[in-house]
């Protein structure tokens, strides 16, 4: 029991000290480059923070464990919208309001229901194969392109907040993944020793355990004042994870389309980001504390399945 708990501390410790040091870094990318926060956090920012979804994903596929890796993609991005930005909007309304009065914020939401629609057309092919992987990929670099050409101007200059800004966010990143494994690990070890089903822990703390790097730096980014640099993160995470994560696997593996279920359950989460930024405080946060509860809901039906 000891050793659990120790990993699970170390996580935690690299976790947010990481998240604090990604944070400091992306704002001084956005500052040194001109470019926005917001594009940012929807690629340097999101693209590290998903490299486990990207690492347990993979692995799932290549082993033939379609229901895990499929799962972990679904799972992820429904604890993106639910848990990450429930608490957000639930925590912090007010940068919630700021990010969605922020220009091309729309545009950004825009593109992740996009990605999410493409994901469920394909869906119905029954299958994700080398088509599918081409149409993915080829709409992940088109919105590459879209974000560059409205992300590459800053509102107004600032200060630098570090000297080298792409060395933190690397080291920052690089700490979050590695504080998210420790933890992730202790928590599973955790609960075998409490004789929870693998099944259970596979369906809600592995996905939850991936989503980890964004619902750390997306917190302290909001309370950093970094509302572009949080929403973005979550935005840019569920397009990675829907397009170029499953697009680039399709490439080489045949992977079967998601349960009717499952996919229903993506669509009502991603759908439900919308109210989140009306731009009025008391709705954002009452929206928020809903997500959350809908979240806690969906994991505690999965114990009851199970």
């Amino acid at each position: 029991m000891i050793i659990p708990l120790l990993l699970f501390a170390v996580g935690l410790v690299l976790l947010l000290k990481g998240a604090d040091i990604t944070v400091e870094g992306a704002r001084g990318l956005a500052s040194r480059f001109g470019i926005s926060p917001e594009f940012i956090g929807l690629t340097v920012v999101a693209f590290g923070t998903s490299l486990p979804e990207l690492v347990v994903t993979s692995e799932a596929f290549s082993g033939g464990n379609f229901g895990i890796g499929m799962g972990n993609i679904i799972g992820s991005n429904i604890a993106n919208i639910a848990l990450i930005l429930g608490l957000f909007a639930l925590l912090q309304p007010g940068s919630a309001g700021i990010y969605s009065r922020q220009r091309g914020s729309l545009q950004h939401i825009f593109l992740m229901l996009l990605a999410t629609g493409f994901f469920i057309l394909l869906a119905w092919r029954g299958i994700y194969d080398i088509f599918s992987g081409i149409v993915m990929l080829a709409l992940f670099a088109a919105i590459l392109v879209m974000l560059w050409r409205t992300g590459n101007i800053m509102e107004m200059s600032s200060p630098e907040h570090s000297r080298y800004p792409l060395l933190f966010t690397i080291a920052g990143i690089a700490a979050v993944i590695i504080g998210a494994h420790l933890l992730l690990i202790g928590v599973v070890e955790i609960a075998e020793i409490f004789s929870i089903p693998p099944v259970v822990i596979g369906l809600s703390m592995v996905a939850i355990g991936t989503s980890l790097p964004e619902l750390a730096t997306s917190i302290v980014a909001a309370y950093r004042n970094s509302p572009g640099i949080a929403v973005g993160n979550i935005l840019g995470s569920n397009i990675f994870n829907l397009l170029f994560i499953l697009g680039l696997n399709a490439l080489f593996i045949p992977i079967s389309s998601p349960d009717p279920e499952s996919i229903g359950l993506l669509l009502v989460f991603t759908v439900a980001i919308l109210p989140l930024f009306s731009g009025r405080r008391m709705v954002t946060r009452i929206w928020g504390g809903l997500l959350v509860c809908g979240y806690l809901v969906y994991i505690i039906s999965l114990y009851w399945l199970f």
